[in-house]
């Protein structure tokens, strides 16, 4: 110890002198978080990182919204780039030069809303190699617009096109050349997701144009024909589309369709028994979701019953994933139909079946069914009995039982023995305390998500039972929302277990106070840590104790992992402001949004799969590098430890 400073200094002369291209070829081989913390720690890995950008294969940004100044100097011209994700809810127009570059096979370019369609047509023009598009939200920003004729440049210009995700609402294109611009689209495009389109315009997309003069019976070229996968979410799921789609996309294997109503579909806007016996036609499909949402109007499939899903299901014997929602007319014969015919299914998803019960699942134990992931989301019938039926296939590794409020005490026993189960959502069931008592001592080792929300009978003492001392606990993400007896001490107990969560959700909790905040604020967890935990989102939306103190304890340098934050909209804004200028790259949402969901489609299954950054070396990286200060890594390099 006592060469440490004599060998510390060689060590640190040696680093200064080895090659740059050695260094950066190493560094080619870490992702943008990795990179990110090594050039925070010594002058000679900054200058590298900073250098290596020029020929980086990929650059994912998606954990927070750099400003245009901040994402020039991290973008420079680089031949090299093939991938790049970035959030753009602080970019417009004027960035697309250091966004866009030729050598891009991967786009990812999320809330576009103070973009116009100019980058649509500017996609088009600079990046010709393109394989993978995803936008959202783009032009939604009041003033900002889309012309057809800029998708009509992306089609021409992005020839090898095979993915295209438009999250946005695509009818804001004019409809008489809508379908037009369609034909030229690339014959290799294989996968297409939209925000939302009307099922008129779906229609009409993927209908052949008829040439003046020529026969209707004349055999057109099919449009889109390579298409494998499309998701759509329309305003009405109806016969006519899923004829269109069935007869004139014959290589569809994923099919994914989602309609919310306005009022109550009229027999010429609506889905039949007719038109579901359609689907699959060609027999390729592999995963079939038809989902229409309570979230506008209370509309349901009412003209789909039994029969239909039973000839439908003649030909949904490959089927590996079905997700139904608002099937009001189905009963336990059509839904056990489909367990007994798709012998290869292992996920299953079933939405507001309110004549879904035990029966479905009472002799699933006879078949060869393999399932890993289920959802019965608003299955009222349904019971601790049907539960254990389903449990007793051992494989489930995502369970959701959300608001099937007949679920209780016993059901958590009996899920409890699920060895392999990452993900449990039971909120609003009839669960107690002592029910989560039976997590504790099976699954809960396991488990990486649980949300228990809406559950009125909880208190704090499930925290407790959840969270034995001895138990090695492996969850990162908990939900504790609208539980009206969880108080301070409650969050005092998840404090005190030291549990490295990700994710806490605290909404409409009235017991909640700025004692909990307080309490997050100094936990660590592991004496080798850091305050404020590991907490990347933190839900404390309409919390009754919530005032100003709190948002003292919401700066730096408390929580300094934390990326969402919902609070109510109550808050001053003065205060609000306060705590942007303090955490500028932080999300903060005040309108009762939930928190850190990306998309509209149903991601249940991947609720434990988000891939977090371990430090927040990139907020000091930008920073640093707009204000070109390095007292910072001259500080760590000063304090850094000799012998590593």
């Amino acid at each position: 110890m006592a060469k440490s400073s004599g060998s510390g200094a060689h060590q640190q002369m040696s680093l200064d002198l080895l090659p740059s291209a050695l260094l950066a070829t190493v560094m080619t081989k870490l992702d943008i978080a990795s990179i990110r913390s090594l050039a925070c720690t010594c002058k000679a890995f900054h200058s590298c990182a900073s250098h290596m950008l020029c020929f980086i294969p990929s650059f994912h940004l998606l954990d927070i919204a750099p400003p245009a100044e901040y994402i020039r100097p991290l973008l420079p011209p680089n031949p090299y780039l093939r991938s790049l994700k970035v959030d753009c809810m602080r970019l417009d127009d004027s960035s697309l030069d250091c966004l866009l570059q030729p050598t891009l096979q991967e786009l990812c370019l999320h809330n576009c809303a103070d973009f116009s369609g100019r980058l649509l047509s500017q996609v088009g023009q600079y990046c010709k190699d393109l394989r993978f598009l995803y936008l959202s939200s783009l032009a939604e920003k009041r003033g900002r617009s889309i012309d057809v004729s800029d998708l009509e440049v992306l089609f021409g210009g992005c020839t090898q096109l095979e993915t295209l995700i438009l999250m946005f609402d695509v009818s804001m294109f004019l409809r008489h050349n809508f379908a037009r611009v369609w034909s030229i689209a690339p014959t290799t495009l294989v996968s297409l997701e939209m925000g939302y389109i009307s099922s008129v315009m779906v229609t009409e997309l993927l209908s052949p144009p008829v040439a003046p003069y020529q026969s209707i019976e004349h055999i057109r070229p099919s449009i889109l024909p390579g298409i494998q996968k499309l998701c759509l979410s329309v305003d009405y799921i109806t016969d006519t589309m899923i004829s269109t789609i069935t007869n004139n996309i014959n290589c569809l294997t994923h099919l994914d369709l989602r309609d919310s109503p306005i009022m109550e579909p009229r027999l010429a806007f609506d889905l039949t028994n007719a038109g579901i016996q359609q689907i699959n036609l060609h027999g390729r499909l592999k995963h079939l979701s038809l989902v229409r949402s309570q979230e506008i109007f209370p509309a349901y499939f009412k003209r789909v019953n039994d029969l239909g899903i039973l000839l439908m299901a003649d030909r949904c014997s490959d089927m590996e994933s079905i997700c139904l929602g608002g099937f009001c007319q189905v009963t336990d014969t059509g839904f056990r139909t489909i367990l007994h015919s798709c012998s290869k299914i292992f996920k299953l998803r079933i939405y507001h079946g309110p004549h879904l019960t035990d029966l479905v699942f009472h002799d699933i134990a006879a078949t060869s069914l393999t399932l890993t992931h289920v959802s019965l989301r608003w299955c009222n019938l349904l019971t601790n009995h049907g539960v254990a039926r389903l449990v007793s296939n051992g494989n489930l590794s995502v369970l959701d039982l959300r608001d099937c409020r007949n679920i209780g005490d016993d059901a958590l026993r009996t899920i409890s023995n699920l060895s392999e189960l990452k993900a449990l959502l039971i909120d609003g069931s009839d669960i107690s305390d002592m029910g989560l008592s039976h997590l504790s001592k099976g699954a809960m080792h396991s488990l990486v998500s649980l949300s228990i929300r809406g559950c009125k009978r909880l208190t704090d003492n499930c925290i407790s039972f959840l969270f034995d001392e001895s138990s090695n606990c492996e969850l990162r993400e908990l939900d504790l929302s609208n539980i009206p007896n969880l108080s301070d001490g409650g969050i005092l107990l998840l404090a005190k277990r030291r549990i490295p969560l990700l994710e806490l959700r605290m909404r409409q909790c009235p017991l909640i106070s700025d004692t909990s905040i307080m309490v997050l604020a100094s936990m660590k967890v592991d004496e080798e840590g850091w305050y404020g935990s590991s907490l990347r989102l933190l839900d404390l939306y309409n919390c009754g104790g919530i005032t100003q103190l709190s948002f003292q304890w919401l700066k730096k340098p408390y929580f300094p992992r934390l990326r969402w934050l919902g609070v109510s909209s109550s808050v001053s804004r003065d205060v609000l402001d306060n705590l942007s200028r303090n955490r500028p790259f932080l999300h903060i949402v005040f309108h009762g949004e939930e928190l850190g969901m990306t998309g509209q489609w149903d991601n249940s299954d991947d609720l434990y799969m988000h891939d977090y950054d371990e430090v927040d070396e990139l907020e000091q990286w930008l920073e640093g590098e707009n204000e070109g200060d390095d007292e910072d890594i001259q500080e760590a390099e000063n304090n850094a430890d000799p012998m590593l």
